[in-house]
Order: structure tokens, then C-alpha cells, then sequence
């Protein structure tokens, strides 16, 4: 099989390793194929890839969409970034729980992410370019999130506090509530 998937403890979470193909010339893998993803439990229709450019010290998110809730497959092309998953699948046994990880261009792996978690990450090397494939377009009146620095997670983002570049828009999320109404665990908004 030329993927590893393993299970994380927060169901619905998946680390995905690619097998790579390398010689002195380079290497090659196969960063996704439908029928491997379904056979390990993956079974999402992806209708849109998305790339981005960031200096050191960009922190984006946690973002969700509310109505359009997206599947999300993550990785790094190019750099480093701490990646971290936060469930907020209100009837959930680790509702309010997150996950984090580094992702590279140099480990190679991958970030399965489904509906009813916020998302963000953090870029630790000089740039990274970061990629992912989403199971919804993005609907910019759904767009919601939570504070990358809420004191609920207390998230390491491995990085030093007065480093982070943190835009005006998700400066502006609001911090996590236990009581709120997030999602179900069938990624429904409730």
C-alpha cells in the first residue's frame, strides 16, 4: 500500500505517511488516491484544492465553516508548520479536545481532518507553502473560528508568543465556549 494511515485518539482524526520513491535523482509519491482513502475508512468526495504562502511566524485559524462544513486534507510542499485540529463535535467524547502535529516537505505527512473541528497552523520555517483539499467550497458568510490563543487549549504552536503574524480578522474569533452549540458528530451545525 503506498500509504500509511494511522488512527488518532480524537476520532475522525487521521495522520496519512505517502510512500516515498527515492533515488539520487529525486523522489515521487502519491500524495492521494480515492480508492486507498476509502479503503482505510476515508471516504470523502474532494471538490477543491487550496494552496497558500506564509513567512515564519504566520499563525492562521482555528477556523470551521458553520453550514458548509468542510473535510479537510492538509500538507506542506515547501517548509514547516505546526498543524492542530481542535473538536468541536459538541456530542463528542473528546469534544473541546485538540491534536497537533509538524508537517513538512520533509516528512512528508499528511493531516486528515474531517467535519466538527476548527483548524490552524502555525509556520515554523523561514516561508512554507501549505496545501489542502476541501470536501465544500469556501462560503465566506459561514466562516467562523476561534481564538488561536484561547486559554481552554492553551495550543503550544511551538513557536515564541511575540513572534506569531496573526491577521486583523482572526485577532477579531472568540474564544472557545463549552456551552455553546458546535457541531454533531455527523458534522452538522446544531
Amino acid at each position: 500500500m503506498p500509504f500509511n494511515f494511522t488512527k488518532l485518539e480524537i476520532e475522525g482524526l487521521y495522520i496519512i505517511e505517502p510512500k516515498v520513491f527515492g533515488d539520487t535523482r529525486g523522489y515521487f509519491y502519491e500524495s492521494y488516491n480515492k480508492t486507498d482513502f476509502y479503503n482505510a475508512g476515508i471516504d470523502i468526495q474532494f471538490i477543491q484544492d487550496n494552496q497558500s504562502f506564509s513567512s515564519k511566524g504566520v499563525l492562521r485559524g482555528l477556523h470551521f465553516q458553520k453550514k458548509y462544513a468542510q473535510d479537510k486534507l492538509v500538507r506542506v510542499i515547501s517548509g514547516e508548520v505546526y498543524d492542530v485540529a481542535v473538536d468541536i463535535r459538541n456530542d463528542s467524547p473528546t469534544f473541546g479536545k485538540h491534536y497537533g502535529l509538524i508537517l513538512s516537505a520533509e516528512n512528508n505527512k499528511q493531516f486528515f481532518i474531517p467535519k466538527g473541528f476548527a483548524h490552524g497552523f502555525c509556520v515554523l520555517s523561514e516561508t512554507a507553502i501549505f496545501s489542502y483539499k476541501c470536501s465544500d467550497s469556501y462560503h465566506p458568510e459561514e466562516e467562523d473560528g476561534i481564538i488561536y490563543n484561547d486559554t481552554t487549549f492553551n495550543i503550544n504552536w511551538h513557536l515564541e508568543k511575540n513572534k506569531y503574524n496573526v491577521s486583523e480578522k482572526d485577532l477579531k474569533l472568540s474564544e472557545f465556549n463549552l456551552n455553546n452549540k458546535y457541531y454533531s458528530m455527523q458534522g452538522e451545525w446544531l
